[in-house]
């Protein structure tokens, strides 16, 4: 039998996939494409993003083919200078289309024995006490132990699974697309430029040879928003907005998307899961949705893992329901707000201009910033230490970086007192003595996924949070 089925093969699948692996669980991905769609509607990492594929030993293959950038705030079209004092060690995000993010977690997936089956459309599911049987569109029957819905917002699984999916339908909608542009550069430069004072829903980003990625608002919303764009209809409204088309033509993809927001009620139904879209739905401001998916499957990968290794303590799986959906809230909410600045009447007006004044503010700034690139995230843990429930920065060792020990995906005692001890469990957590690690606690224990699950000094609570979050010692 099969440990795992994910289905979808994109950012949130794939990473999953990978994360899975590292645990020696059998996972195959079922992807209902033949081919990738070469569409790059996500278009980078955010520094949350970035911190965990260096924590997998991921990050050098993401820098040779991107670009850093630093903007602060990045929020509703407000761009504000990168803040100081955020707490990561990598303080930028990263410039990478979502094509090229793709391949480079299907290769890692693959390298670590994932198998990844295309052309697999999941046409039913069920599940009982012991597994998932999913039934494919041309009848074939797989079973396996668990299941994980990462197929998107309109998601086979989760409509199965009859989770409900509320929020609010589109109001707004935008083309966006790939395509070559006659019009001079400078000229294109100059009027959108123009247009964005008043429309910050527009906008032609040159990609080389003449291609630009442009974003337009569109002139309504579609009935079918499963039928992709004309390119006539961008030229429509191009020249509504700006007066010309640029001479678009020799369209790469063509796409619309809309400002609605949907949030699943569950994540888990028994054996079934979901994760990325599937989970959540929001408009694409301030760049969130893709870095999203990707941090819902590392805070799962190992929690499932533990559950097919029949290792999870009560509750484990449970708990990336509890942490994960107040998050989707947060970046539904924050979306929500970001369009409310993007709109183009008066009130709007007025409100971006007040909102861009307070992020002038070094704290306001820094706070939105952590906001937009999940920075600020921490799980509720209960009481105890400021770290707790935070994500650990990568910090110096005297034998090396904290990530480069991470690289597994296994739990951590960074011990600066040499007096603590993981027996009992040192088959899932690794334990370093390191008298000069950069902490002000003796001692922070850390979840697969870097998070902190407790500080101190007393072996006693170190032992019970071992069991917390870890499962029983072995005997």
């Amino acid at each position: 039998m099969i440990d795992v089925m994910v289905v979808g093969g994109g950012p949130t699948g794939l990473m999953l996939a990978g994360e899975l692996r590292l645990h020696d669980v059998r996972v195959v991905v079922l992807e209902r494409l033949t081919e990738p769609t070469g569409q790059s509607r996500g278009q980078g990492l955010h520094a949350r993003s970035v911190e965990m594929m260096d924590q997998r030993g991921l990050l050098d293959r993401f820098l040779a083919v991107s670009e850093k950038f630093q903007v602060g705030g990045l929020f509703g079209g407000i761009v504000k200078p990168w803040p100081d004092g955020l707490d990561t060690a990598h303080p930028y995000g990263l410039a990478t289309p979502q094509p090229v993010t793709e391949r480079l977690l299907e290769e890692r997936a693959l390298e670590l024995g994932a198998e990844i089956r295309r052309g697999c459309e999941v046409a039913g599911l069920s599940q009982d006490e012991d597994g998932v049987t999913v039934e494919l569109a041309d009848g074939t029957r797989l079973r396996s132990r668990y299941l994980v819905g990462c197929d998107g917002a309109r998601s086979t699984v989760r409509k199965r699974l009859g989770v409900a999916f509320p929020g609010e339908p589109a109001r707004v909608e935008t083309l966006l697309g790939e395509m070559r542009l006659t019009e001079d550069p400078a000229k294109v430069a100059a009027t959108v430029e123009e247009v964005r004072r008043t429309q910050l829903r527009f906008g032609a980003t040159p990609l080389g040879d003449g291609a630009y990625r442009v974003v337009v608002p569109a002139e309504g919303v579609a009935e079918d928003r499963t039928t992709a764009p004309t390119l006539e209809e961008f030229r429509k409204q191009l020249r509504a907005f700006a007066g010309t088309d640029f001479g678009a033509h020799a369209p790469r993809w063509l796409s619309r998307f809309g400002d609605a927001t949907r949030q699943a009620e569950r994540y888990r139904v028994g054996r079934v899961l979901l994760a990325g879209d599937a989970a959540h739905i929001h408009p694409p401001t301030g760049g969130q949705g893709l870095n999203l998916g990707i941090q819902d499957a590392f805070n799962l990968g190992w929690k499932l893992a533990a559950a097919v290794g029949g290792r999870a303590p009560e509750g484990l799986l449970d708990s990336y329901h509890a942490e994960r959906h107040p998050v989707g809230a947060a970046v539904l909410d924050n979306t929500r707000a970001q369009i409310a600045l993007l709109g183009t009447d008066p009130g709007a007006t007025a409100l971006r201009e007040l909102f861009s004044t307070l992020m002038d503010f070094e704290e306001v700034n820094r706070y939105v910033t952590g906001m937009i690139t999940a920075v600020g995230v921490r799980y509720d843990f209960g009481e105890g230490h400021e770290l707790l429930g935070r994500r650990m920065r990568d910090v110096r060792l005297e034998q090396g970086r904290l990530y480069e020990l991470m690289h597994g995906g296994r739990g951590l005692l960074l011990d600066r007192t040499g007096r603590l001890s993981v027996e009992g469990w040192a088959d899932r957590v690794d334990h370093v003595v390191d008298a000069g690690a950069e902490l002000d606690v003796p001692a922070v224990l850390l979840r697969p996924d870097g998070h902190v699950a407790w500080a101190g000094e007393d072996q006693r609570e170190l032992a019970g949070r071992l069991s917390k979050w870890f499962g029983a010692a072995a005997g």
